[in-house]
């Protein structure tokens, strides 16, 4: 997926990575509408899901979407969402979140979407995203219409 942003460099992104509480699940459970969108998504982008898995269930939550899922260890959560991101080729991927553990993988994408839910989003998110959105879909959509995108980043 190629995006041209007026004053910067042309963003080039070949993955998704998505934390998965707080940012496309609550309590456990995938947001209303967010498969049907991963799945349009998944025509243009690889797609990852990357959690520590609190609820024991983004597996059969996410088993019906083209991703692949990545079960952190609970010790240096922070650091092994950067790492992963970093080894997919960080400036290719555009990463969403909302936790504090989400922060260096925001800022260590291409492109960090934060997202502000029932959940909560981290304070850090404030400076380390380059987009917050106010939902998983709304942030989503950003995907699918990139003009909207455009609008937020140029300069």
């Amino acid at each position: 997926m190629k995006i041209e942003i007026p004053g910067q460099e042309a963003l080039q992104l070949h993955h998704l990575v998505l934390d998965f509480n707080g940012t496309i699940a609550i309590d456990g459970v995938l947001i209303d509408g967010v498969s049907q969108l991963l799945h349009t998504l998944s025509e243009n982008l690889q797609i990852h899901v990357i959690t520590a898995d609190t609820f024991g269930t983004v597996g059969r939550e996410i088993k019906n979407i083209p991703c692949q899922m990545h079960i952190i260890e609970p010790m240096n959560q922070s650091q092994q969402k950067a790492d992963y991101v970093t080894r997919l080729g960080k400036e290719s991927v555009v990463a969403i979140g909302n936790g504090r553990n989400d922060s260096l993988m925001l800022q260590t994408a291409m492109l960090g979407i934060a997202v502000l839910q029932r959940e909560g989003a981290h304070a850090s998110m404030l400076s380390t995203a380059d987009v917050i959105c106010l939902s998983i879909i709304d942030a989503l959509a950003l995907l699918t219409n990139p003009l909207r995108l455009v609008a937020t980043l140029r300069n």
